[in-house]
């Protein structure tokens, strides 16, 4: 059975300011989306269609937006600046070496994330020389308690941050994903005992992960790092130790510094 997608953002009511309806524009786009017809725009974001073409226009004018064909994608310009971000320089650069280390310990592709909500963002990824295209690429969201991930930074936060993920909705993005509170506690509770965290093919089907948390020197949890591969379940389970004493380098590597304003002090951290 084919992997299904994250559900599609629902029409809503138009947004009344300029600056909200391009920012609904943007949020529009999905991590798998290439192309995307600007009458479909309309439909995600609940803008009227005239509306919608008028601030596609505008936006392809400066940038923002490119065509493709029919369809418009993201432009170039919104790469660039999306590059400039501080929060994403400043853990790339702090979190690199330890991800490169990680990747050519165990060789398949290594990553870093840290917790928006109900989501993860992934903020870099340094692929295995032979890994195959994966999904998560640096800026991409995924709801939280389908990723490795996710669940290991789930397991440390507070509890009304958790009753707020779950309250979001535990959607199934895989035949294979947690969609029970009572499930999700579980895991979480062995994610706290052995600092270990699994997708098996819970993001998508033939995709596997094993993650573990970062925490600052009083303990708060920062983000996550973990390694992802396709082939299968018991091939990555065996870099679990790798990526465990990683995290835990990575986390001395933060005792008496700023580590919450590196990894983003006011970030969003209700669903």
């Amino acid at each position: 059975m084919p992997a299904t997608d994250p559900p599609r953002p629902q029409p809503t009511e138009p947004a009344e300011g300029l600056v909200e309806r391009i920012a609904a524009l943007f949020g529009a786009f999905g991590a798998k989306d290439v192309g995307v017809p600007v009458a479909e725009l309309a439909r995600r974001t609940g803008l009227p269609r005239s509306t919608t073409h008028r601030l596609v226009d505008q936006l392809v004018a400066v940038g923002l937006l490119e065509r493709d064909g029919s369809a418009v994608t993201l432009g170039l310009r919104m790469f660039e600046l999306g590059q400039l971000v501080p929060q994403q320089l400043r853990v790339r650069s702090a979190v690199s070496p330890y991800l490169h280390d990680l990747r050519e310990a165990t060789r398949h592709t290594a990553n870093v994330a840290i917790i928006d909500g109900a989501d993860m963002i992934y903020l870099d990824r340094v692929p295995w020389r032979s890994a195959p295209q994966m999904p998560f690429r640096p800026g991409s969201r995924h709801p939280a308690h389908g990723t490795a991930m996710g669940k290991a930074i789930m397991a440390h936060l507070p509890a009304d941050h958790v009753d707020l993920i779950c309250a979001a909705g535990l959607a199934p993005l895989t035949p294979a994903t947690i969609t029970t509170r009572e499930e999700l506690e579980e895991q979480l509770e062995d994610i706290r005992g052995t600092g270990l965290s699994f997708d098996r093919g819970e993001t998508r089907e033939g995709v596997y992960c094993v993650a573990s948390p970062v925490f600052d020197g009083d303990g708060t949890v920062l983000g996550a790092i973990s390694v992802t591969g396709m082939a299968g379940p018991a091939d990555v389970a065996r870099c679990g130790p790798a990526v465990r004493n990683a995290a835990l380098n990575l986390s001395r590597s933060f005792r008496g510094n700023a580590a919450r304003a590196l990894w983003g002090r006011g970030r969003r951290t209700t669903a």
